[in-house]
């Protein structure tokens, strides 16, 4: 009798025929928006600015089997460069960023049920250009910002339970807006590069919810801003954004289990003020400026180290949302030419990766103790 083990295992692949398709146009042209993926596979696309740079408080929703979007609620407050955040209750978190008069400490709470916006306590500083980030506790860090004259190094947590800010006593190491903020599978939040009193930031500091305390840890190698960050594994990737001179192709592995940065290869071009998405789990980074606004976007591998070009969007964007939807497709929506907005959207489709199987066959059903049998195995894809 011959007994034989099937052993099947995702691995990276050389991908194919990735590509950008359009879908249907927003009914509003905007940048500086937000793009929620929803429990019910929506997208809620919020905000943003028009081609007049007239802040919006419009918001539509991107239904992805039907390829189309409509228009859903009005926000109280119209508002660019906010977060918006998936609770755990299925409603969104619209907090901070900035109107026609400036910047914003209003929230707003998007509920799915209804289509409609409420607004809730604000936050106890005005903020732009700040991160949120939902804690494994259900609540969220609200962390940075630009504030009403400077770059901010004050924090809060939004409480569900209660709906209100309360202020984390203490400051961050440092001031700072357009930084990213990634939840760690530690629970903690690692807080990276932004731009800061002086200029831009090379430093990082991580949250910890058990203690509610911000401590700095190891620093890049490059000082950055408007750059984008991804849990890759169990390190965290940093790439692109801009320094005091110029727009970066460089990019940095962070790894939390010794806290410190090390270099990995640079991007195949420049990338600020773009967007990263995962598309089969696959760091996806698109547009934003290489001294022009850009249609290219590239793939990182985790296992080289390496970025690769894969197929051009359709429209050069920068300021534009790209989200992963639950089919597995990335929904690139909106953002700025350089010198209009847009309201076009476009899919990006993810190569199939081929399942790579190993056969193992041995040549004895049964083995008894002292016997020996010979094993062989087999491998496609």
């Amino acid at each position: 009798m011959i007994a034989a083990l099937l052993l099947m295992q995702a691995l990276p692949m050389a991908l194919q025929a990735q590509t950008f398709a359009l879908t249907g146009s927003m009914s509003q042209i905007r940048d500086n928006h937000t793009a929620t993926l929803l429990p019910n596979g929506k997208v809620l696309i919020v905000g943003g600015v028009d081609s007049n740079f007239t802040p919006l408080a419009s918001s539509e929703l991107y239904d992805a089997a039907a390829g189309t979007f409509s228009m859903t609620g009005t926000l109280a407050n119209a508002r660019l460069s906010h977060t918006a955040t998936l609770l755990p209750n299925g409603k969104v978190l619209m907090a901070g960023g900035a109107d026609v008069a400036g910047t914003l400490a209003t929230v707003e709470i998007y509920d799915p049920a209804t289509g409609t916006y409420s607004t809730t306590t604000a936050m106890n500083m005005a903020r732009q250009g700040h991160t949120a980030t939902l804690l494994a506790n259900g609540k969220v860090l609200i962390a940075g910002g630009f504030g009403l004259t400077e770059p901010l190094g004050t924090a809060e947590l939004f409480d569900l339970a209660t709906g209100t800010f309360s202020p984390i006593p203490g400051t961050m190491s440092a001031p700072r807006y357009a930084q990213t903020a990634t939840l760690l599978p530690n629970g903690r939040v690692l807080i990276v590069g932004g731009y800061g009193l002086t200029g831009a930031l090379a430093t990082a500091e991580t949250y910890d919810p058990a203690t509610n305390v911000f401590s700095s840890t190891g620093a890049m190698s490059s000082a950055r801003y408007f750059h984008t960050a991804t849990l890759v594994g169990d390190k965290v990737l940093i790439a692109g954004g801009y320094d005091d001179s110029f727009i970066l192709a460089s990019a940095e592995l962070f790894n939390p289990a010794t806290g410190s940065f090390s270099a990995t290869a640079a991007m195949t071009s420049a990338h600020g003020n773009h967007i990263v998405a995962l598309a089969n789990g696959i760091p996806l980074i698109s547009g934003g400026y290489s001294v022009n606004v850009v249609s290219s976007a590239e793939l990182f591998t985790a296992a080289s180290n390496s970025f690769a070009a894969t197929g051009n969007m359709l429209n050069a964007r920068a300021y534009h949302t790209a989200t992963t939807l639950a089919n597995g497709k990335v929904l690139v929506a909106g953002g700025n030419t350089g010198s209009a907005s847009l309201a076009s959207a476009e899919l990006y489709t993810p190569a199939v990766v081929p399942v790579p199987t190993v056969t193992f066959t041995v040549n004895n059903s049964t083995i008894n103790q002292g016997q020996s049998a010979s094993l062989t195995w087999d491998s496609s894809n």
